[in-house]
């Protein structure tokens, strides 16, 4: 087996040599340069052509945002930011998702982050899923240019009640700013949202999308009434689900054990709605494995009138998740991320 070549580009010597030899250490990636700022970054990276970048946000000379928009209009690379948890690091690494970053690495705490071997499991994870990522998406020749057709399926979600459920991994935040902003400020229903992000993350996400956005886009909160016309994406680390009260439906976040490591988890969205007198459209995007497709099965088991939809593999940064869905038959229609929103406006409509 060929091995994940990485280029590390980040100012700090320590964090240089902490994260070439974790992922040294594995087996499957070989650490092929490393550069000390975004400029000398982008001459390796097209000295070595690695198979994936790890990205610091904050360096001298050029900064990882600049280094990055760079290297995806010349270059494009799957790239894993590396981001402190701060306010304005979150802004920035969110805002690095969205112009085509893959996924982040949490940087560990601390001046000497000693407590970064703790996270090497999620670091290499996180390197090898970026390696399968396609960043290119820019040639989509293939991508239909038909509009969408209304289809017979539309008719299921008979309920008066409906609610739009979401579930997206790796390259979500950049599908999530495709479909949001297209929604309409009266659509009438709410949206429910699971991107898996670290802790910290989740916040800036709905911040920059609500900034985007005729809907309104916020981070999720225990026990609140979901209003229409707005989009409640999951904390990170919390799962989010969906409960009914005095017949109106409520969000419930909690941190009982990962669903199949994950926290946030997609199937632990679907199956809380299960418990709900309500029609669900649920959408699931791009994104490494299979979350979400153990939790439709029983959504659909328990509720004939839910409605799915699947990314194509035509638009998807990684086609796992949507893949998924699509082989256990469990998707009505399958489509190119541009064209959500268009459906999800078709389907609440009704």
């Amino acid at each position: 087996m060929e091995k994940v070549n990485v280029l590390v580009i980040d100012d700090s010597a320590f964090m240089r040599k902490m994260l070439s030899d974790i992922l040294n250490n594995d087996r499957r990636i070989e650490v092929t340069g490393t550069a000390r700022d975004g400029e000398e970054g982008i001459q390796k990276a097209i000295q070595l052509k690695p198979d994936v970048i790890t990205l610091d946000i904050e360096m001298p000379k050029m900064d990882g945002l600049t280094a990055l928009e760079k290297l995806m209009d010349a270059h494009p690379i799957p790239v894993v930011m590396v981001s402190s948890l701060t306010s304005e690091g979150a802004e920035s690494t969110v805002k690095a998702m969205t112009l085509g970053a893959v996924d982040v690495i949490l940087k560990p705490s601390g001046a000497i982050s000693l407590d970064i071997q703790k996270v090497e499991k999620t670091i290499v994870r996180k390197v090898i899923t970026a390696s399968k990522a396609r960043v290119d998406l820019s040639d989509r020749s293939n991508v239909r240019k038909t509009p969408v057709q209304s289809s017979h399926y539309l008719n299921e979600l008979s309920s008066s009640k409906k609610i739009v459920a979401i579930g997206t991994s790796t390259g979500g935040p950049r599908a999530l700013q495709t479909v949001l902003p297209s929604l309409p400020e009266d659509l009438d229903c709410p949206i429910v949202i699971v991107q898996h992000m670290p802790k910290g993350f989740t916040k800036s996400l709905a911040a920059r999308l609500n900034m985007l956005s005729e809907i309104h886009v916020t981070e999720a909160e225990n026990g609140v009434f979901l209003e229409k016309g707005t989009a409640y994406i999951a904390p990170g680390d919390y799962h989010l689900g969906v409960q009914e009260k005095n017949g109106k439906l409520i969000s419930c976040l909690q941190q009982s054990p990962p669903n199949n490591g994950h926290r946030p988890s997609v199937n632990h969205l679907f199956q809380s709605l299960c418990r709900t007198d309500v029609s669900t459209l649920a959408v699931v995007m791009t994104g490494m494995g299979a979350d979400g497709t153990e939790g439709l099965l029983q959504l659909k088991q328990c509720k004939a009138d839910t409605y799915v939809i699947a990314e194509s593999e035509a638009t998807s940064v990684v086609f796992g998740m949507p893949k998924a869905v699509i082989k256990s038959k469990l998707a009505n229609e399958v489509i190119d991320v541009d064209k959500i929103s268009e459906v999800i406006k078709l389907v609440i409509s009704k």
